[in-house]
């Protein structure tokens, strides 16, 4: 045991090096500043590049490559399960008429990425896919790398011997959406702009420099971590914070062990982070319903899942098992070029017709959040709206929050009716969902119009 935890701060801080590595050749290198690279995707391809499943110039110990594969599912636990902490939606639903509407676009088109990745199996049908394979466009565009991580977990759970190789198409295709959401949003940008779309751009502006480079060097623009809810001479606010989710976390691990041990059906079936974001909703519900939600600051949460967020995406970018992808090569370019068309042109449709202001800024907004992270939407956002004028900034961190929540009940359902039911029973759930999102968004669009 204490050979395994001296392995583990020993890789931990090997890819610690690699992760200051990114954040070095983000601040140096342009072309890393111009296309918003995180550090951690940086540093997690050189070390994919210079290591075993590369050149094997760094010659990584075999155990290191295990843990590096295992680390995202792991670390994805804590992140879930924090989601619903410090949430607050009633103020925000009340004060805006987009926040539902546009959450459940958002999430028709995480439905209607999953059709169309799991279709691609049907259209491709010589090859010799994997029982899940396609699921990974919806979840490296909308998740991103950090739940191609926890998408590895939930299949290793389910004793499917092909989760590192789900793992890594999944990295792929957050990959692809990161890079090509950032560019085609920039061309997007610039033909609204052309046409008069934008209602507060009327040129394209430049992003400022210090967030190409990833710093600020005027210390009183740094923006605050958070506040210290806590006084430290008691406990530190991050510690509390952080005893709060991992606590849950060993809840969820704790019922679920009991669950398998038990053999109780259906419930050994569920993932833990299920398990850990219905228990948190229910501690957060305590905290809320006897005043402790003073001891809660989002901006902590944010930055510990940040934290987690980082080594889970560098870790499984790090162990990206290259070779074994390049065979799925034409159809993950099918599921790429399919997945940017069709998500691009359901959201300008749909935003535009049912979003009665501002409908661009949070079309662009949503393209980001759709394509690549949440961050990637906030920076395409900053470039339509530099000051934040408009409420699209609240309405999209809204949005996101229900798309997160919901998002995350989804993957679960759609894993247990492909392997319960069929590819096909998968599929079409999918399909339907995005049919019922679609459906939603209009009804509440309408009904938010007359009110």
């Amino acid at each position: 045991m204490e050979k395994f935890l001296v392995e583990l701060i020993y890789s931990s801080g090997f890819l610690s090096v690699f992760l200051l590595l990114g954040f070095f050749l983000r601040a140096k290198i342009k072309i890393f500043g111009q296309l918003f690279l995180p550090a951690s995707v940086i540093g997690g391809f050189v070390l994919l590049i210079l290591g075993p499943n590369g050149l094997n110039f760094l010659k990584i110990p075999d155990e290191w490559m295990k843990i590096y594969a295992l680390l995202p599912g792991i670390l994805l636990v804590p992140v879930v399960a924090s989601v619903p902490l410090g949430l607050n939606l009633n103020s925000g639903l009340k004060s805006s008429k987009n926040v539902l509407p546009f959450a459940f676009i958002m999430l028709a088109v995480a439905m209607m990425q999953f059709a169309i990745g799991f279709s691609t199996q049907f259209i491709f049908n010589h090859y010799d896919f994997y029982e899940t394979f396609g699921w990974e466009l919806g979840i490296g565009f909308v998740g991103g790398h950090g739940t191609a991580g926890l998408l590895g977990s939930m299949l290793k759970q389910a004793n499917l011997p092909y989760w590192e190789l789900a793992q890594g198409v999944g990295v792929t295709m957050a990959t692809f959406g990161l890079i090509g959401g950032i560019l085609l949003g920039m061309v997007l940008i610039n033909i609204a702009s052309r046409k008069k779309y934008t209602q507060i751009l009327n040129q394209p502006a430049d992003i400022p420099n210090d967030i190409k480079i990833g710093y600020t060097k005027d210390i009183e623009a740094q923006p605050s971590f958070g506040r210290q809810t806590t006084l430290s001479a008691s406990l530190d606010s991050l510690a509390f914070h952080l005893a709060i989710i991992l606590g849950v976390c060993a809840g969820a691990y704790f019922i679920l062990n009991f669950i398998k041990e038990h053999s109780i059906p259906i419930l050994n079936q569920i993932s833990i982070w299920a398990y850990a974001i219905v228990i948190m909703f229910g501690v957060w519900g305590f905290m809320v319903k006897f005043k402790l939600d003073f001891l809660v600051d989002d901006k902590i949460k944010s930055r510990i899942a940040g934290t987690l967020t980082e080594f889970a995406v560098i870790a499984a970018i790090a162990s990206l098992p290259i070779k074994t992808i390049i065979a799925y090569l034409n159809p993950i370019l099918f599921m790429v070029i399919i997945g940017f068309i069709t998500t691009t042109l359901v959201l300008v449709f749909m935003c535009k017709f049912l979003l009665n202001e501002y409908w661009f800024e949070h079309m662009i907004a949503g393209f980001g959040a759709c394509t690549g992270v949440f961050l990637t939407g906030i920076l395409l956002l900053r470039i339509c709206d530099p000051n934040f004028k408009s409420p699209v900034m609240a309405n999209y961190s809204l949005s996101y929050t229900i798309l997160s929540v919901v998002y995350f009940v989804f993957l679960q359902l759609i894993l247990s009716t492909i392997l319960t039911k069929s590819l096909f029973w998968g599929f079409m759930l999918c399909v339907f969902s995005f049919a019922a999102f679609l459906i939603l968004a209009l009804v509440f669009a309408k009904f938010k119009i007359r009110n």
